[in-house]
């Protein structure tokens, strides 16, 4: 028996990576000892050492059939299930089968020296599940039995994650790095949280990284297409996709990435083959939803289209660009009914984009409103802000209150009672609340969003700002760099929020909003080739349907006086926005340089008779 419980710990001590193989060779020698054991266990099947050391390289491939099959090989040759419960719970767990795993540590007493293995499987079963509260409790209990277990930190990692708790999973991360520096998962893991940290171009040493300690580490190659795609890098992102395909050719990611390249060629039709070879595994996934929506629209599918818009909007209800799509959807599937009760949300908001004012304008006219169709019409003329919807005070309001006061750090509770603060204006109270929620969970990004949210809707910008610093230095993506340029501007930083949004050019390229923002401030100080490379690469992401950028464009192509550019620029403006004075008189400008002196004429007239 002692002779047994050594062997067990001794294969542990190996895999684990004390004189681990070169990386490159990594897989390949796991697979060749594999080889070797088998033909050990051929010869000799009493041979309890090498069914164990099998079972964890299985393990160690994720293999988890091959796993059951060793371990429980290993238990029809007298092994004690004492200790090889755990190895056949984790080769369930690898087959995403978590109640047998649990049913396997529960059937009986664990070996002390596999008990931390159990606590680690239970945690990963228990994450897996979404139980973060079970999952806490037996990491922690699996960290204490295996302090140094650099494997064990990686799943840590996820499990803060999961709770959002970034500053705990790089923290995690990094230890599991430093306990085994060639962890192709934890290099992994640690590129993804600098994708969200600190941009996709920041990443992608890290990929490389991952992937020169294993080079057939699939997981490591699609994170690392789907980086390079969002980069635009679409070759390398399939030469990262084939490979991944060599290796796990029926992973439903790599279909759905290379429909997001197939749709970018405006190959539908191939994007929709490729969507549905994903046999529905990614069916509940927001980005899925959202390029099957795309797809089906462009096919004509409307009514599939509006499905899938409909079911991101669930998920996610103040997805902007899904809910346009539903728009779209329902009108063009003839049901304007719908359509205006899509888009309404958008066009009735103070922010609202001209294209979802215009869309809202000729379904309201479809409809037979004509005042709110020319309502709408005039707003996006105007180029200006309209009323934002008023909070309706109601009875609710003093429920949400007494909830959260009752639960202060329960973000369930305090969000909403926050929300509901800064709409009636308690934004005092607001504060108080976000303030307690964010001393609580200094590393969860979102909690310095919603302390900045709080302090931005009360006028305390300098608050605002130190906020969102703090927010990014957790997630450099939009959703906090932009409200940090916007508070930065509010104090009276224009430097500052100019450098923030061109950080986040920088990082994201892929993003629109870092693209059109960073386009205004060329503008702004005249770098006319800067701001048209920006605004050109908005264009072709949205199309000519953004009335302020292709204005935009056309003012910076004419500055270089290259009218011959500017034209169609402003003429696609004006066709969106006929009642627009100023496109009228922009447009009317570049029709003199080209000598029609009678167009330049009629639009001036028209653009006057609208300013009386």
């Amino acid at each position: 028996m002692k002779h047994f419980v050594l062997a067990v710990l001794v294969a542990a001590a190996a895999l684990a990576g004390c004189d681990a193989p070169p990386p490159e060779r990594a897989r390949a020698q796991l697979q060749e000892r594999r080889a070797e054991l088998q033909q050990a266990i051929a010869a000799d099947p009493k041979a309890m050492e090498a069914r164990v050391e099998l079972a964890r390289i299985f393990i160690r491939l994720g293999d988890g059939v091959s796993a059951e099959n060793a371990v429980q090989g290993a238990l029809a040759a007298g092994g004690n299930g004492d200790y090889l419960r755990p190895l056949l719970a984790r080769a369930y767990a690898l087959q995403g089968e978590g109640a047998r795993a649990f049913e396997t540590i529960d059937a009986g007493p664990i070996a002390p020296e596999m008990i931390g293995e159990a606590a680690w499987v239970a945690g990963d079963v228990h994450l897996s599940n979404g139980d973060l509260n079970a999952a806490r409790d037996a990491y922690d209990r699996a960290v204490r039995e295996l302090p140094r277990e650099s494997m064990l930190w990686v799943d840590v990692a996820r499990f803060r994650d999961a709770n959002a708790d970034t500053m705990g999973a790089r923290d995690a991360i990094d230890y599991a790095i430093e306990l085994d520096g060639q962890n192709s998962a934890a290099l992994t893991y640690k590129a993804n949280l600098v994708r969200t940290e600190e941009g996709l171009t920041a990443s992608l040493p890290w990929y490389d990284r991952a992937l020169a300690a294993d080079p057939d580490n699939a997981g490591a190659l699609i994170e690392q297409a789907a980086t390079l795609g969002d980069l635009g890098r679409y070759r390398d992102m399939l030469v990262a996709v084939r490979h991944a395909a060599t290796l796990v050719p029926r992973e439903p990611r790599i279909y759905y990435l290379q429909a997001v390249v197939a749709a970018r060629a405006e190959n539908y039709g191939l994007a929709r083959s490729l969507l549905q070879r994903t046999r529905g595994e990614l069916d509940n996934e927001p980005g899925f939803m959202l390029l099957s929506a795309i797809v089906e629209l462009q096919l004509g599918g409307e009514a599939v289209a509006a499905t899938w818009a409909d079911r991101l909007l669930v998920e996610q209800p103040n997805n902007l660009t899904a809910r346009r799509l539903l728009a779209v959807a329902e009108w063009a599937d003839g049901d304007a009914d719908a359509a205006a009760a899509a888009i309404a949300p958008i066009a009735d908001r103070a922010d609202a984009d001209s294209w979802s004012l215009l869309l809202a304008a000729r379904v309201a006219a479809e409809l037979g409103r004509n005042a709110e169709s020319a309502a709408y019409e005039a707003r996006a003329a105007a180029l200006s802000p309209g009323e934002a919807a008023p909070f309706a005070a109601n009875n609710s309001y003093g429920l949400v209150s007494m909830e959260a006061d009752a639960e202060p750090l329960n973000p369930a509770k305090a969000i909403p009672a926050i929300s509901a603060d800064i709409a009636s204006g308690n934004t005092a109270r607001a504060i108080e609340r976000a303030t307690r929620l964010r001393d609580a969970n200094r590393g969860v990004a979102d909690a310095h969003i919603l302390l900045g949210d709080a302090a931005l809707a009360g006028g305390r910008y300098d608050l605002a700002v130190q906020s969102y610093r703090a927010a990014r230095d957790l997630d450099a993506g939009e959703r906090t760099t932009l409200r940090l340029a916007n508070a930065l501007f509010r104090v009276g930083d224009a430097a500052g929020s100019g450098a923030a949004i061109l950080a986040l050019r920088d990082s994201q390229p892929s993003s629109i909003a870092a693209d059109r923002l960073a386009g205004h401030l060329a503008m702004d100080i005249e770098h006319w080739d800067q701001a048209i490379a920006h605004f050109e690469r908005v264009r072709r992401r949205i199309g000519n349907r953004d009335v302020i950028v292709l204005s935009e464009l056309a003012r910076a192509w004419a500055a270089k006086g290259r009218a011959d550019r500017a034209l169609p620029l402003i003429a696609y403006a004006y066709r969106l926005q006929p009642l627009n004075a100023e496109i009228m008189e922009r447009y009317a400008e570049l029709l003199d340089r080209q000598g029609d002196r009678q167009g330049a004429a009629d639009l001036r007239d028209k653009a006057a008779q609208i300013g009386r």
